[in-house]
């Protein structure tokens, strides 16, 4: 049977966390060690789908991780990200720099989403921009599986959107946790990989 085809008209890829600080060895998770190889190769992987999606006239939407500035520059976290990651310090993921800033190697997006909290919904105008633009599918990739793409998901689907799980394009630096999360979101979602998901856009 022939999958089903995707509009990309109305979809947006939605490329969660996919920044400098994230993945870059010289961002805040590469100083501090925390890298991997299957993290390391999604842009990669998700460069041809985002090339198809621009040349079909579909949506790019970028989600950027973004930490406020509180006194004398003091990076505000909540008390659970200061645990989850210690080595953040003033400047990482802040807004307008290098690290805040998604991959080189996924070209441009056509939105960009301040993202304060794992799900990329939560107190952001996703959902209102989207809303606008008449999506109503959305293609997850991105960082981490089972904490921001899987928070994402849920998200998503509660407002009623259609949403895909890219499989090859989502990742954790823990390969049990990723594997645990990909097959929970699949009772929610289609997870399919870059090349399913390239076939259904083609001509």
């Amino acid at each position: 049977m022939a999958a089903k085809r995707l509009d990309p008209k109305t979809t947006a890829l939605l490329l969660i966390d996919l920044q400098n600080d994230a993945l870059h060895p010289k961002g805040a998770y590469g100083r501090a060690g925390l890298a991997c190889e299957q993290v390391s190769a999604l842009p990669a992987r998700l460069a041809p789908l985002a090339d198809a999606m621009r040349k079909r006239d579909g949506w790019i939407v970028a989600t950027h991780f973004t930490i406020l500035e509180g006194k004398q520059g003091e990076p505000i976290l909540t008390e659970h990200m200061r645990q989850l990651r210690p080595f953040i310090q003033r400047g990482d993921f802040q807004k307008g720099s290098w690290g805040h800033r998604l991959v080189d190697d996924l070209g441009s997006a056509d939105l960009h989403i301040d993202k304060f909290a794992f799900s990329a919904f939560y107190m952001s105008p996703l959902e209102w921009m989207l809303r606008q633009i008449k999506v109503d599918t959305v293609m997850i990739a991105g960082l981490t599986t089972p904490v921001s793409v899987a928070t994402t998901l849920r998200d998503a689907v509660l407002r009623d959107f259609k949403g895909i799980v890219v499989e090859d394009g989502v990742g954790a630096f823990e390969s049990k946790q990723h594997k645990a999360a990909l097959a929970e979101m699949a009772s929610m979602a289609p997870v399919k990989s870059c090349a399913e998901l390239l076939e259904t856009m083609a001509p």
